[in-house]
């Protein structure tokens, strides 16, 4: 398994050496420090000063670096313009291919400077992360906040590329002018949609999204499902050959997450009709809903340990169980049964793949794949909430999972499920275990994935904790929202199950016109940190007024605040799993106990509690339910607004 530091070296432009981070010193410092404090020698504001100092110089040399090869690249441009000019003005366009091939050079110089650019901003990132996991205080927060914010900024000028934007544009649109080896009158900001053929161009554009963390509709709605992309860039000139996948492995893939969220919403609209039919208070539907959430807890934790061996297996017998868990739930109306109907949730529960999905995923699609089935994985789930169908009387549907009993369907799933993720995990970048011992050499031992819940527990710094408290709340905040709402309509405007049922496949429909939005324009517009921030106070805001004050409760007051709290829900999971995989030790991305375990139970738990506080406030009657639901959630969301604010600076 190989270091940061390691992969930095073997990584390098050689002659450019001399002018990236000096990872190993800087490493090495850190823990020298350590010691020092440990042993009762060290100024902690003596250590702050002196490793900012540290980190001031080597930025300083990127910078000045960067800027030097920034004007060699703008004398290059020049003198190509010029010669353009020249040969515009003889008549002569046989030469007009050579200048073309010698833009797309300027290109490949600009390329290897963002990937110079890109590796450095990696490192910097990581010995921040190991300063601040090393002294259990966030220096990052401090040195972000003294040093991005200064009007004469060098860490701008790391993070935010300032200057290349238009090199890129002046090659860009001297490429587009000279396709087909002829001038051309076709100008890219006469026409921002005109498709740009050269591979130099593509390959620039993606390692600038990289740095600016832009992002289209695809890779944003791709960022809801907590799939560690590749950590380092590839660099430039290196086709990496991309490992062969199955096509119907994925579909099939997409198709467990459709049914799944069908399973688990599928029963909304008509859960309190079930449960009065078997004689049971109309409130109970949070227990019955909440139980598939309660076994799912369990059920997340086996089936991650499953996965790093196989993913066909656990699918099958995901199948199998859920076959169960629903013909239980539908026979519990013909055994006026209770009992048999909670059991078959609960069976719906142990049979709940979803981490299998994420790490077949992870583990088996192309890295250049991998965001958009990211997005396919989100979608498939958006659209398997919308697929709730309008019952006007206690209906009861049975959603059964595809049996893998087709011999040829078998062959293609069996093929890249079967493979283990350990070679996946041979290539990770771990370096959070080279500790206190001065060298590049580390125990087996440290670079090991957390073997316990415990032990990754210990891995998560405050701003991974923030994280995973704005996803549990957003998640809470969901499920008040969905699985009340059967009661409360019913309650309050009298609506049958078939009102219902259309009104939660309204809520679903918005998820992917609005994540088009913000991944096309406010994500681009705005940092993460930012759209973070606004979507928790949006939250919020649809919380409060969802609270009933004024009888009679209007229609249009609950349908609009649940809209607000849904929707800003939505854009925030998406904001807040993309920032919880950049904050999270890498020691996180693999094994059984993982980040997307993490946020998986961490939600679950929230749906749990959220089906629970149904419950119990239904027992104060149904006029105190809406409100009794309402206060838990604001409190949790202000406490997470707050704790937003207290790491915003670590959010970089």
């Amino acid at each position: 398994m190989v270091a940061f530091g390691k992969k930095l070296k073997a990584s390098q432009i050689q002659e450019w050496k001399r002018y990236y981070i000096d990872y190993k010193i800087l490493k090495k410092k850190v823990n020298h420090y350590a010691r020092q404090i440990e042993n009762g020698g060290g100024n902690r504001l003596y250590v702050l000063k002196d490793f900012s100092r540290m980190l001031d110089n080597q930025i300083e040399t990127i910078v000045l670096f960067i800027m030097e090869q920034q004007g060699l690249l703008a004398t290059k441009l020049s003198n190509l313009r010029e010669q353009r000019d020249a040969l515009l003005q003889q008549g002569d366009s046989t030469n007009l291919s050579e200048l073309r091939e010698a833009y797309k050079a300027v290109g490949q110089d600009l390329l290897r400077l963002l990937f110079f650019l890109e590796m450095n901003a990696i490192g910097l990132r990581k010995i921040l992360k190991k300063f601040d996991k090393r002294f259990g205080y966030s220096f990052t927060k401090y040195y972000v906040k003294t040093r991005a914010n200064h009007p004469y900024s060098q860490l701008q000028q790391v993070f935010k590329h300032v200057g290349f934007g238009a090199m890129v544009g002046a090659i860009s649109r001297n490429l587009a002018a000279l396709q087909d080896d002829q001038e051309s009158y076709v100008s890219i900001y006469d026409h921002p949609a005109l498709p740009l053929q050269d591979p130099v161009i593509h390959s620039i554009k993606a390692a600038v999204d990289r740095l600016t963390n832009s992002t289209n509709f695809l890779h944003f709605l791709g960022k809801h499902a907590l799939i560690v992309q590749d950590d380092l860039p590839t660099p430039p000139g290196d086709d990496a050959v991309d490992q062969s996948y199955d096509s119907i492995s994925l579909f099939l893939n997409f198709a467990n997450t459709f049914l799944y969220m069908v399973n688990t919403y599928i029963i909304v609209p008509t859960a309190d009709n079930y449960s009065l039919s078997l004689g049971a208070a109309p409130t109970i539907c949070g227990v019955v809903i909440g139980s598939m959430a309660v076994a799912q807890m369990f059920s997340s934790v086996y089936f991650s340990a499953w996965s790093n061996k196989s993913y066909f297996r656990p699918l099958v017998f995901s199948s199998i169980v859920l076959l169960v868990g629903n013909t239980l739930y539908a026979l519990a109306y013909d055994l006026n049964s209770i009992t048999v109907l909670l059991i078959g949730r609960l069976f719906c529960g142990l049979g709940s793949a979803r981490a299998v999905n994420r790490r077949y995923i992870s583990d088996c699609v192309p890295s250049k794949m991998r965001m958009k089935a990211s997005a396919g994985f989100v979608s498939a789930s958006a659209l398997g909430m919308c697929e709730v169908k309008p019952a006007s009387q206690p209906e009861v549907k049975i959603v059964q999972q595809t049996k893998l009993e087709n011999h040829e369907v078998e062959n293609g799933l069996a093929q890249p499920l079967l493979v283990s993720s350990e070679e996946k995990q041979q290539d990770d970048d771990d370096d959070e275990g080279q500790e206190c011992n001065g060298n590049d050499d580390s125990s087996e031992e440290t670079h090991k994935p957390a073997t316990s819940i415990v032990a990754a527990y210990r891995l998560l710094t405050p701003s991974v904790k923030v994280q995973l408290l704005i996803y549990f709340m957003l998640k809470y905040a969901m499920e008040i929202v969905l699985a009340e709402s059967s009661v409360v309509t019913t309650y309050y405007f009298k609506w049958p199950s078939s009102s219902v049922a259309i009104f939660l496949a309204c809520l679903g429909l918005t998820v992917l016109p609005v994540n088009a939005i913000v991944g096309n324009y406010i994500s681009n517009m705005f940092e993460e940190r930012q759209v973070l921030l606004a979507s928790e106070i949006m939250v919020c805001l649809g919380i409060v007024l969802s609270f009933e004050i004024l009888f009679p409760y209007w229609i249009l007051q609950y349908v609009s605040s649940a809209f607000i709290t849904f929707v800003s829900a939505e854009v925030l999971e998406g904001v807040n799993l993309s920032l919880l995989s950049r904050v999270m030790s890498s020691r996180l991305s693999r094994g059984t106990y993982n980040g997307g375990l993490l946020s998986t139970e961490a939600g679950t738990l929230a749906r749990v509690i959220a089906d629970g506080t149904i419950t119990l406030a239904g027992y104060w009657g149904m006029r105190r339910l809406l409100n009794a639901t309402l206060v838990p959630s604001l409190f949790i969301c202000i406490a997470t607004i707050i704790a937003t604010c207290s790491t915003y600076n670590s959010l970089y």
